[in-house]
């Protein structure tokens, strides 16, 4: 069967990288930076937040996050970006891309603000507010997965796709990393101008109570980049794909290319004359979208799944893993200052040495090796030093072995970025149609979501120490570290089994692999669109 395309995006599929494909890149990947600077800054302070808002001078260890306060601090956000990633990649669909995409940066950079500006000082009142405030941030975040991915697949050139959108992904490293340092320069200077003794040595003096600027300084300095991008972002014309297939108006898409692309395009003749074919006009809930689409959707939402219980678990509660062997020092040797620098400092190294290489690994070989391989690949290498880690876990935290646990344990991270975390992302934005583009992204991410809420809220009493002695305040006895390892190890593989299911969209046009580009052969070589407009 033969492939028609419309001139306009045959030219963008053909065209050479050139300048407009790097700012695409910057504008979309800043979104992405914030939205990762405030996913995970949170784990950076919730220590704090503990020793702030919690402190018993009675107790032997510093304050810390009850079980419920917890949970809600590092699980609310995910769910709004849950709700946000539904609602807006929904809308992107109707109302274009570009409108949209302004829509979660305001609230990005509001809430961000106001996240930092939690009401009063008694601990009900800062908490219900800061969780208030960070759900509408993840709301925000949630509408830029599924747009950043939508409008960067569809300006980018078929040869160089899958590794725009890997670069647009990769700045969601450099937002953790960014996190890292603002808090080690933060606590850095705080700990010199306000010197505080350890929790050990005087409990009431070890957290300054000028500590409360610390973390609402690192959670609302997300904003900035954030703002930087906003002009930018609102210059950016609609993608063709989005004027042309989905509002018809495919003039306006030939003229709006004519100026990114710098080169005079005409539109050919009966480019307009829109025929419904009724093969093309089935519906997200259709008959037609399952024998069509649906395996590769179930393949994309149980990866995504499955993907962040194991890498939300382990970003959000590496703190937790870090004390478990011994590279943070016990809560009470250190005062609240330093235990913040610590932690920031430990989750920067293992962003450094393997978070961020491998995001860019992928950037580098996603068009050699494809999507299925490198998704492949890094689920299993996730799962071999996952069992690596846990089965000899007793081994690994002894004091001699420490460096040998954080390079298995970076390697961990390296592979899934270096793997699904990135391939997640891309193929869900190639596979799928222009009119439902947006909404299947949306779909899959929020399915991803869904798992790291598991992830989030699950660890937090998995990794509990079996002996109810050793728990934290307030949590009842988990399976331990060890053998949670080991559970996330087994949800990688399981992982890896259901990668089958999505196809290699790796030198292929996003309308052959959505099937836009399906022609009758009754209509012959003429010069036609199928109608793909929404049921």
């Amino acid at each position: 069967m033969a492939e028609q395309q419309l001139g306009v995006l045959k030219a963008l599929d053909l065209a050479k990288t050139q300048l407009y494909h790097f700012t695409a890149i910057v504008i979309a990947g800043m979104g992405f930076f914030t939205d990762a600077y405030d996913l995970f800054c949170v784990s950076l302070v919730t220590k704090l937040l503990g020793r702030l808002y919690y402190f018993d001078p009675l107790s032997e260890k510093p304050g810390s996050l009850p079980p419920h306060v917890a949970a809600a601090v590092n699980g609310v956000a995910l769910c709004g970006t849950l709700a946000g990633q539904l609602f807006f990649g929904w809308l992107g669909d109707k109302l274009g891309r570009k409108k949209v995409y302004g829509i979660t940066l305001i609230m990005m950079i509001l809430c961000s603000v106001a996240s930092g500006l939690s009401f009063g000082d008694k601990a009900k009142g800062v908490m219900a507010t800061l969780c208030f405030f960070r759900f509408w941030l993840g709301f925000g975040i949630g509408g830029d997965y599924p747009l950043s991915a939508t409008i960067m697949s569809e300006y980018a050139n078929k040869k160089t796709r899958g590794a725009f959108i890997a670069a647009v992904f990769a700045m969601q490293g450099v937002g953790i990393l960014a996190g890292g340092f603002v808090a080690l320069a933060v606590s850095s200077i705080f700990d010199k101008n306000f010197p505080a003794p350890s929790y050990a040595v005087d409990r009431a003096l070890s957290t300054p109570p000028q500590a409360d600027y610390i973390w609402r300084i690192i959670v609302m300095f997300g904003a900035l980049p954030a703002a930087l991008t906003y002009y930018w972002r609102m210059k950016m014309p609609e993608t063709a794909r989005y004027t042309a297939l989905v509002a018809k108006n495919i003039k306006q898409a030939t003229q709006d290319m004519s100026k990114v692309l710098q080169v005079d395009l005409e539109m050919e003749e009966r480019a307009e004359d829109i025929i419904k074919d009724p093969r093309l006009n089935y519906c997200l809930f259709s008959k037609e979208f399952a024998k069509r689409h649906g395996l590769p959707l179930l393949g994309c939402t149980s990866t995504w799944f499955l993907l962040d219980i194991a890498f939300y678990s382990q970003n959000l509660f590496q703190k937790d893993i870090f004390s478990a062997i011994g590279w943070i020092p016990k809560a009470e040797t250190m005062n609240g200052i330093n235990e913040i620098y610590m932690i920031a400092r430990a989750q920067t190294l293992i962003a450094f040495c393997s978070t961020v290489p491998g995001y860019w690994f992928t950037v580098a070989f996603i068009e050699i090796m494809g999507r299925f391989a490198i998704q492949l690949m890094g689920f299993f290498m996730m799962t071999v030093f996952m069992f690596a880690i846990a089965f000899p876990y007793d081994h690994w935290i002894k004091p001699d072995n420490r460096i040998g646990f954080l390079v298995m344990y970076s390697l961990t991270f390296f592979f899934a970025n270096f793997g699904p975390n990135a391939t997640t992302f891309i193929v869900p934005a190639e596979i799928f149609p222009a009119r439902l583009r947006s909404t299947c992204h949306g779909i899959s991410a929020a399915t991803g979501k869904a798992g790291a809420i598991v992830g989030a809220f699950g660890f937090l009493y998995a990794a509990q120490p079996q002996d109810k002695t050793k728990t934290d305040a307030g949590y009842p006895p988990g399976i331990g570290v060890k053998n949670s390892l080991i559970l996330l190890g087994v949800i990688n593989f399981i992982g890896m089994l259901f990668t089958f299911l999505i196809p290699e969209p790796k030198g292929k046009s996003l309308e052959e692999l959505s099937g836009e580009s399906e022609v009758r052969q009754s209509l012959g070589s003429h010069n036609v669109i199928f109608s793909t407009s929404s049921c």
